[in-house]
């Protein structure tokens, strides 16, 4: 069966980079959950989308604090960006979002993929939380389907689902360039892990493969860096050529059954993120905080002996 999604993205990328009318990508780097923020605008309408959001947390006080999302605000202002979108790539599982804090700041609409609602249901279940708390993704401003198209500014953009590290994965397409979230790291480190409910190896097999069928040149933004042995330095930024050319899990040549083993065995000797349960508990909420309670505290719960 043709792939008219990716069809349409590939004519995308393509007549991006003909026009010479790519977006201008600047990151900022949170080292502590090793995730990286990415603000893309368009140069010519200086129209802007704010990708994966760090809101800062101290888990030891319970404390949460605004340093990162502060110095996304003020390249916003300073470069006079206008911001249209608050961009999730999924549910992160090690990071806070900040994008009720930055929405409150500068505006734009709070969006992921329209598959958050099983993500809400399965993690539903796991805080108990009431039958009051809505698990039809209406805390979000806009859910995204498969192959959707919107615009960032003269850019044209779409998402793209990416199943297999969470359910509701999705990338984003924005003129010549793709932020892909967790489904890719670089090309020396590999791909995210696919063991959290929802997530499937060979799903996320064939969402790489999918992604790999873009144009080389296209531009590949991450969502973490942990500096693969013998690197010095983060980095976020990649190629779609490099990924299928170098990739040490999934470049060009290795089977799906090799890779669905590898990465089985592989994340059954992985520890659970540090921040996961107070990460998924406010994420799915579009990084609302939960309600406070009589006493004007908010508070998270963290079930004891089950995951």
């Amino acid at each position: 069966m043709t792939d008219t999604v990716l069809a349409t993205a590939v004519a995308q990328i393509q007549s991006a980079r003909a026009n010479g009318h790519g977006p201008v990508v600047k990151t900022f780097f949170d080292e502590p959950t090793f995730t990286a923020t990415h603000v893309v605008h368009d140069p010519v309408t200086r129209r802007a989308a704010i990708v994966d959001s760090v809101l800062d947390f101290d888990q030891p006080s319970g404390r949460t604090s605004h340093a990162s999302a502060d110095a996304v605000i003020a390249y916003v202002r300073a470069e006079g960006l206008t911001v249209d979108w608050l961009l999730e790539t999924h549910a992160h599982a090690d990071h806070l979002s900040a994008a009720p804090y930055l929405q409150e700041q500068l505006g734009g609409q709070i969006a992921i993929g329209a598959e958050i609602r099983t993500v809400q249901g399965v993690f539903g279940k796991v805080f108990n939380e009431p039958p009051s708390f809505a698990r039809d993704g209406s805390q979000f401003d806009h859910l995204f389907t498969d192959g959707e198209r919107f615009a960032l500014g003269e850019l044209e953009a779409m998402a793209l689902h990416v199943p297999g590290h969470t359910p509701a994965c999705l990338a984003y397409a924005i003129g010549d360039a793709v932020f892909v979230g967790d489904t890719l790291f670089m090309p020396d480190y590999g791909t995210a892990r696919a063991d959290f409910p929802g997530g499937d190896a060979r799903t996320l097999f064939r969402s790489i493969r999918r992604l790999m069928e873009l144009p080389a040149e296209t531009r590949v933004f991450l969502c973490h860096d942990y500096k693969a042995p013998g690197r010095d330095a983060f980095v976020w930024e990649t190629t779609i050529g490099a990924e299928a050319a170098a990739n040490v899990h999934v470049h060009t040549g290795v089977a799906e059954d090799d890779f669905v083993t590898m990465r089985e065995a592989r994340d059954a000797t992985l520890g659970m993120p540090r921040l996961i349960l107070p990460s998924v508990q406010v994420n799915i909420r579009a990084g609302h905080l939960p309600e406070p309670e009589e006493n004007g505290v908010r508070y998270l719960k963290l079930p004891l002996n089950l995951l």
